[in-house]
């Protein structure tokens, strides 16, 4: 196989693809999360939930190849298995469970926020330790794309109060003032 020769070692090269790895991981396991709630979700939010993760899911199949793609670029294998991608994510699962519309909405939000942590964090580190501004700038593009579809699933929530566990609290009965 002929030398890499783009202007990064070996070295540079690994650690940037041990990073987009990870994105791949965590951007597979928000897509299998974003199609069960597509499928699952149900109630009077039903319709423009599933329009919106049927977007969603799409733009995040779209990303997840051009990770894998921009890894095969630099001359690495992309991360290809479920095991593989479980081992390296930084999201976790939440097999089992189906929260109500809200919590599906409230679960996305946070995983969509923490893939724009790590994503903020990989694009310096891409930049400042491995010197590689072409990969900085290539997730700078994903983690735009990520902040969008939070803000659009944190629009859909705004202004309702939620638990962790995707419940609404109780809501205190207050007496109107001079009653």
């Amino acid at each position: 196989m002929p030398r890499i020769n783009i202007g990064l070692t070996e070295e540079q090269r690994q650690g940037v693809i041990n990073l987009l790895n990870q994105d791949l991981a965590d951007s597979y396991l928000l897509l299998v999360k974003t199609k069960k709630y597509h499928w699952d979700v149900v109630g009077p939010q039903f319709r423009s939930l599933h329009q919106l993760w049927e977007e969603h899911y799409e733009k995040l199949t779209e990303n997840i190849d051009a990770i894998a793609e921009r890894v095969r670029t630099l001359g690495g294998y992309p991360v290809g298995s479920l095991e593989g991608f479980l081992q390296i994510a930084t999201l976790k699962e939440h097999a089992g469970n189906v929260p109500s519309a809200t919590g599906m909405v409230a679960n996305l939000v946070q995983d969509h926020e923490q893939l724009i942590r790590n994503i903020r964090d990989h694009v310096d580190r891409s930049s400042e330790d491995f010197q590689d501004q072409g990969t900085a700038d290539f997730l700078t593009g994903l983690m735009e794309e990520h902040e969008e579809m939070a803000w659009m699933l944190r629009s859909f929530i705004e202004g309702e109060s939620i638990e962790p566990s995707g419940t609404q609290p109780a809501t205190e009965t207050k007496t109107p003032i001079g009653v």
